[in-house]
């Protein structure tokens, strides 16, 4: 099975997106390695961002996925008694709790030295909001400095865009290659959710030729993987920031392609 979108799938920006980040960053390096062989390699590099959740009033936590050091397992503890006359509090609300977020990128390292060639970045929310969009930034920054390409995936409608001088087309989705040797240049794809979503360079070091980097069929490949049409409701609005025009196209989309498999 397949998304029933031309390219990106909205509606994997939502409870989904950490899963798919991982599937799609194996996706990439599974496409690119044959390319790269025997001169270069791909290795997934995993690091934890330190990530504050928004606050909002206290309803039961969804499940969610902790990677423990040591698993510990506790009893529940008893339900608090509250003591006789004592007024009912007005309402419940979170406290901020520092969670820490894996996030998965892709390295190209040429194996005589093992040097890190190009970095390839799937932003993730913790990219782009709060202090972590700020660490990305002081990291992005840092890199700029050396003679490692950056390509950056920015398949997310919330949170801040890459900070470019000059304007951006409006667009969902971006992508950014940053050449090392043609800095501060950098180049845009901006990605509608009517089209597929391109194919990409991925430079290496001179004077070797770039290798190409079908993301649409890196995508399609996490959903012959894992079938995230099954685990999406595509009966509901999509999550994300989406304009109104892409909101309504999403709608007219999903109707037309339910009435064609009937």
């Amino acid at each position: 099975m397949a998304s029933p979108f031309p390219g990106m799938d909205p509606y994997l920006e939502g409870d989904l997106w950490q899963e798919f980040h991982e599937t799609l960053a194996g996706a990439i390096r599974a496409q690119i390695m044959p390319q790269l062989a025997p001169k270069y390699v791909a290795l997934l590099a995993k690091r934890y961002v330190v990530d504050r959740p928004a606050l909002g009033i206290f309803a039961p936590p969804p499940e969610r996925i902790i990677y423990p050091d040591v698993h510990v397992v506790a009893e529940r503890a008893p339900a608090y008694q509250t003591a006789p006359g004592v007024t009912a509090a007005t309402l419940e609300l979170t406290s901020p709790m520092l969670e820490e977020t894996p996030v998965l990128s892709v390295e190209v390292r040429d194996v005589a030295e093992r040097r890190l060639v190009t970095l390839i970045e799937i932003l993730s929310p913790v990219n782009k909001r709060g202090a972590g969009a700020q660490e990305y930034l002081d990291r992005r920054i840092e890199l700029m400095q050396t003679a490692t390409h950056l390509l950056e995936i920015d398949l997310l409608t919330v949170g801040h865009r890459i900070p470019l001088e000059g304007k951006l087309p409006p667009a969902p989705y971006y992508v950014y290659l940053s050449r090392a040797d043609r800095r501060p240049r950098t180049e845009v794809w901006a990605i509608h959710l009517q089209e597929p979503l391109p194919r990409v360079p991925v430079p290496l070091l001179r004077p070797d030729p770039d290798v190409v980097l079908d993301l649409q069929a890196a995508v399609d490949a996490c959903f012959a993987l894992v079938g995230y049409e099954r685990l999406l409701d595509y009966t509901v609005e999509p999550p994300g920031a989406l304009s109104e025009a892409d909101r309504a196209w999403v709608q007219e989309w999903l109707l037309k392609n339910a009435s064609s498999a009937d």
